[in-house]
Protein backbone atom coordinates (compact mmCIF):
# COMPACT_ATOMS: atom_id res chain seq x y z
CA UNK A 1 0.00 0.00 0.00
CA UNK A 2 1.23 3.37 -0.95
CA UNK A 3 2.03 5.46 1.55
CA UNK A 4 -0.37 8.16 2.27
CA UNK A 5 2.51 11.13 2.17
CA UNK A 6 4.24 10.02 -0.68
CA UNK A 7 0.50 10.33 -2.65
CA UNK A 8 0.43 13.91 -1.12
CA UNK A 9 0.73 17.01 -3.12
CA UNK A 10 4.18 18.49 -3.82
CA UNK A 11 3.81 22.37 -2.28
CA UNK A 12 4.86 24.91 -5.29
CA UNK A 13 8.85 26.16 -5.21
CA UNK A 14 11.12 27.96 -7.25
CA UNK A 15 13.56 25.93 -5.81
CA UNK A 16 14.85 22.24 -6.84
CA UNK A 17 13.18 19.74 -5.44
CA UNK A 18 15.01 16.20 -5.16
CA UNK A 19 12.80 13.11 -5.28
CA UNK A 20 15.35 10.45 -5.13
CA UNK A 21 15.08 9.64 -1.54
CA UNK A 22 16.85 6.17 -1.18
CA UNK A 23 19.19 7.46 -3.61
CA UNK A 24 19.82 10.44 -1.47
CA UNK A 25 20.64 8.56 1.53
CA UNK A 26 23.55 6.62 -0.32
CA UNK A 27 25.08 9.68 -1.65
CA UNK A 28 24.94 10.71 1.99
CA UNK A 29 26.92 7.52 2.95
CA UNK A 30 29.49 8.34 -0.49
CA UNK A 31 29.70 11.96 0.26
CA UNK A 32 30.81 11.11 4.46
CA UNK A 33 32.61 8.10 3.50
CA UNK A 34 30.45 5.96 5.61
CA UNK A 35 30.99 7.68 8.68
CA UNK A 36 27.36 9.63 8.34
CA UNK A 37 26.04 9.32 12.14
CA UNK A 38 29.90 10.78 12.88
CA UNK A 39 29.23 13.75 10.40
CA UNK A 40 25.67 14.70 11.67
CA UNK A 41 26.94 14.84 15.20
CA UNK A 42 29.57 17.61 14.59
CA UNK A 43 27.17 19.54 12.79
CA UNK A 44 25.25 19.59 15.49
CA UNK A 45 28.38 20.35 17.43
CA UNK A 46 28.82 23.39 15.45
CA UNK A 47 24.90 24.64 15.86
CA UNK A 48 25.38 24.43 19.05
CA UNK A 49 21.68 22.33 20.42
CA UNK A 50 21.09 22.48 23.76
CA UNK A 51 18.67 20.49 25.69
CA UNK A 52 14.75 22.13 25.37
CA UNK A 53 15.87 23.34 22.07
CA UNK A 54 12.47 23.68 19.51
CA UNK A 55 14.63 22.82 16.18
CA UNK A 56 13.43 23.59 12.29
CA UNK A 57 15.70 21.45 9.92
CA UNK A 58 14.59 23.26 6.59
CA UNK A 59 15.22 20.75 3.51
CA UNK A 60 15.41 17.91 5.73
CA UNK A 61 15.62 15.36 3.03
CA UNK A 62 15.05 11.77 4.49
CA UNK A 63 15.25 13.24 8.58
CA UNK A 64 18.48 11.92 9.17
CA UNK A 65 19.94 15.16 10.65
CA UNK A 66 16.82 15.96 12.12
CA UNK A 67 16.58 12.61 13.79
CA UNK A 68 19.83 13.10 15.26
CA UNK A 69 19.10 16.19 16.57
CA UNK A 70 15.93 14.66 19.07
CA UNK A 71 18.39 12.71 20.98
CA UNK A 72 20.05 16.42 21.70
CA UNK A 73 17.08 18.67 22.75
CA UNK A 74 16.05 15.61 24.68
CA UNK A 75 12.27 15.27 25.83
CA UNK A 76 11.60 19.08 26.49
CA UNK A 77 12.55 20.04 23.33
CA UNK A 78 10.81 19.53 20.02
CA UNK A 79 12.24 19.19 16.54
CA UNK A 80 10.05 19.48 13.19
CA UNK A 81 11.59 18.72 9.40
CA UNK A 82 9.75 20.10 6.34
CA UNK A 83 11.02 18.84 2.04
CA UNK A 84 9.08 19.85 -0.77
CA UNK A 85 9.49 16.14 -1.81
CA UNK A 86 6.95 13.47 -0.73
CA UNK A 87 9.07 10.64 -0.86
CA UNK A 88 11.98 12.65 1.34
CA UNK A 89 8.77 13.18 3.62
CA UNK A 90 7.92 9.72 4.03
CA UNK A 91 10.72 8.18 4.01
CA UNK A 92 11.79 10.47 6.94
CA UNK A 93 8.64 9.55 8.83
CA UNK A 94 9.33 5.98 8.48
CA UNK A 95 13.10 6.21 9.40
CA UNK A 96 11.78 8.59 12.44
CA UNK A 97 9.51 5.70 13.79
CA UNK A 98 11.74 3.13 13.61
CA UNK A 99 14.26 4.97 15.62
CA UNK A 100 11.54 5.69 18.14
CA UNK A 101 12.60 9.78 17.31
CA UNK A 102 9.79 11.92 18.01
CA UNK A 103 10.66 14.42 15.20
CA UNK A 104 7.91 15.93 13.25
CA UNK A 105 7.92 15.99 9.58
CA UNK A 106 5.91 17.47 6.87
CA UNK A 107 5.61 18.85 3.52
CA UNK A 108 6.14 22.87 3.07
CA UNK A 109 8.46 24.89 0.94
CA UNK A 110 11.28 26.39 2.35
CA UNK A 111 10.15 30.12 1.52
CA UNK A 112 6.55 29.57 2.57
CA UNK A 113 7.04 28.42 6.16
CA UNK A 114 3.82 26.93 7.94
CA UNK A 115 4.40 27.91 10.87
CA UNK A 116 3.89 30.85 13.76
CA UNK A 117 5.95 33.57 14.35
CA UNK A 118 9.33 32.94 16.83
CA UNK A 119 8.02 29.21 17.12
CA UNK A 120 11.92 27.89 17.09
CA UNK A 121 14.80 28.32 18.87
CA UNK A 122 17.17 27.11 16.30
CA UNK A 123 16.92 25.83 12.46
CA UNK A 124 18.87 24.01 10.24
CA UNK A 125 19.53 24.24 6.78
CA UNK A 126 21.96 21.96 5.54
CA UNK A 127 23.03 21.44 1.73
CA UNK A 128 19.37 22.88 0.62
CA UNK A 129 20.49 26.66 0.10
CA UNK A 130 22.08 26.01 -3.36
CA UNK A 131 18.78 24.72 -4.70
CA UNK A 132 17.60 27.72 -4.04
CA UNK A 133 17.38 30.74 -7.39
CA UNK A 134 19.49 33.93 -5.25
CA UNK A 135 15.58 36.03 -4.75
CA UNK A 136 14.03 33.26 -3.48
CA UNK A 137 17.38 32.40 -1.45
CA UNK A 138 16.40 35.83 0.47
CA UNK A 139 12.98 34.96 0.79
CA UNK A 140 13.79 31.95 2.37
CA UNK A 141 16.22 34.01 4.97
CA UNK A 142 13.26 36.09 5.91
CA UNK A 143 10.69 33.36 6.36
CA UNK A 144 13.72 31.63 9.13
CA UNK A 145 13.88 34.82 10.69
CA UNK A 146 10.20 35.36 10.90
CA UNK A 147 10.03 31.61 12.45
CA UNK A 148 12.39 32.28 14.81
CA UNK A 149 12.53 33.37 18.57
CA UNK A 150 14.52 36.69 18.92
CA UNK A 151 17.90 35.78 20.03
CA UNK A 152 17.16 32.51 17.86
CA UNK A 153 20.47 30.79 15.66
CA UNK A 154 20.26 29.62 12.32
CA UNK A 155 22.98 27.33 11.43
CA UNK A 156 23.21 26.83 7.43
CA UNK A 157 25.81 24.48 5.69
CA UNK A 158 26.74 23.98 1.86
CA UNK A 159 29.42 23.61 -0.37
CA UNK A 160 31.67 26.64 -0.50
CA UNK A 161 32.32 26.28 -3.96
CA UNK A 162 31.06 24.45 -7.34
CA UNK A 163 31.68 20.74 -7.13
CA UNK A 164 33.56 18.96 -9.95
CA UNK A 165 31.64 16.67 -12.81
CA UNK A 166 33.92 13.70 -12.07
CA UNK A 167 33.77 11.15 -9.64
CA UNK A 168 30.99 8.93 -8.30
CA UNK A 169 29.23 11.44 -6.43
CA UNK A 170 28.93 13.69 -10.07
CA UNK A 171 26.86 10.47 -11.52
CA UNK A 172 24.36 11.15 -8.75
CA UNK A 173 24.01 14.24 -8.18
CA UNK A 174 25.84 17.84 -9.80
CA UNK A 175 26.09 19.91 -7.13
CA UNK A 176 25.73 23.82 -7.02
CA UNK A 177 27.70 25.98 -4.58
CA UNK A 178 26.77 29.52 -2.50
CA UNK A 179 30.17 31.21 -1.00
CA UNK A 180 30.30 32.04 2.27
CA UNK A 181 30.21 35.42 1.93
CA UNK A 182 26.58 35.06 0.10
CA UNK A 183 25.11 33.14 2.69
CA UNK A 184 25.93 35.84 5.68
CA UNK A 185 24.90 38.41 2.99
CA UNK A 186 21.69 36.61 2.53
CA UNK A 187 21.49 36.48 6.44
CA UNK A 188 22.56 39.84 7.68
CA UNK A 189 19.77 41.27 5.00
CA UNK A 190 17.13 39.13 7.12
CA UNK A 191 17.73 40.43 10.34
CA UNK A 192 20.48 38.52 11.49
CA UNK A 193 24.71 38.89 13.11
CA UNK A 194 27.35 36.19 12.36
CA UNK A 195 28.44 34.24 15.23
CA UNK A 196 30.71 32.14 13.36
CA UNK A 197 32.05 30.90 10.51
CA UNK A 198 34.40 28.34 8.90
CA UNK A 199 35.27 24.68 7.58
CA UNK A 200 33.38 21.63 9.00
CA UNK A 201 36.18 19.25 7.39
CA UNK A 202 34.44 17.11 5.20
CA UNK A 203 35.44 18.18 1.19
CA UNK A 204 34.80 22.20 0.81
CA UNK A 205 31.41 22.27 3.22
CA UNK A 206 31.25 25.59 4.60
CA UNK A 207 28.96 26.61 7.65
CA UNK A 208 27.51 29.92 9.06
CA UNK A 209 25.83 30.12 12.18
CA UNK A 210 23.97 33.45 12.69
CA UNK A 211 21.91 34.97 15.69
CA UNK A 212 18.60 36.89 14.96
CA UNK A 213 17.92 40.32 16.13
CA UNK A 214 16.31 40.80 19.38
CA UNK A 215 14.11 43.22 18.33
CA UNK A 216 11.63 41.61 15.16
CA UNK A 217 11.10 44.84 13.78
CA UNK A 218 14.72 44.96 12.70
CA UNK A 219 13.85 42.56 9.23
CA UNK A 220 11.45 45.43 8.66
CA UNK A 221 11.53 46.52 5.51
CA UNK A 222 13.51 44.06 3.76
CA UNK A 223 13.18 43.91 -0.01
CA UNK A 224 12.36 40.01 -0.99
Amino acid sequence: MTNAIEEGVAPRTKGLVIHWAARYDLLAWLLTRGREQAFREHLIGLASLEPGDSVLDIGCGTGTLAIAATRHVGPAGAVYGIDASPPMIARATRKAAKAGAPAVFQLAAAEQLPFADARFDVVLSTLMLHHLPRNVRQQCATEIRRVLKPGGRVFVVDFGRAQSRRGLLAHFHRHGHVAVEDIESVLTNAGFSTIRTGPVGLRDLQFVLARAADDVSATDGVTL
